[in-house]
């Protein structure tokens, strides 16, 4: 069992809570990014540094990640692709994906890129604040408890 995180664009105190969570239950970390990532250091953490190029860090996470694993996201393509190869997927927000959800999130997903290609503001992200850091904490807890008592 791994944690995978999809570092690029993860909140730094996200990473925190993954790099603690990591130490403390000796599960190793993989943070994949095409630049090294601030805080990621450890015995049980690693940085992946993938090539500058479009979806590198995705694809080095689809390469490497099992069933059993989870990663962490918002990346919500990449987050679909995990969950079809039945990979357990959170966003930094506490978002579990599954195959019940991801197709909807997808949908929507590329509506709001096409209103944004046509010129069209769509609704705007919240900022992460303590609320959504809590949201993200809990939902990940919670997870990587369960992962951990079905590994023994």
């Amino acid at each position: 069992m791994k944690i995978f995180v999809d570092a690029d664009s993860c909140p730094r105190q996200a990473r925190e809570i993954v790099l603690r969570a990591s130490a403390r239950t000796g599960v190793q970390a993989v943070f994949a990014a095409n630049r090294p990532i601030p805080g990621v250091t450890g015995n049980t953490s690693i940085m992946e540094i993938c090539p500058a190029e479009e979806g590198a860090a995705d694809n080095r996470i689809l390469q490497l990640a099992q069933p059993g694993d989870v990663v962490l996201t918002r990346d919500i393509p990449l987050a679909s692709r995990l969950v079809d190869a039945s990979i357990l997927v959170l966003d930094d927000r506490g978002q579990v994906y599954t195959k019940e959800n991801i197709r909807e999130r997808l949908s929507l997903r590329d509506f709001m890129v096409s209103l944004a290609e046509n010129g069209l503001r769509g609704k705007r992200v919240a900022s992460y604040g303590k609320r959504e850091l809590k949201a993200f904490a809990d939902s990940f807890d919670r997870i990587l408890a369960r992962l951990l008592r079905e590994k023994a």
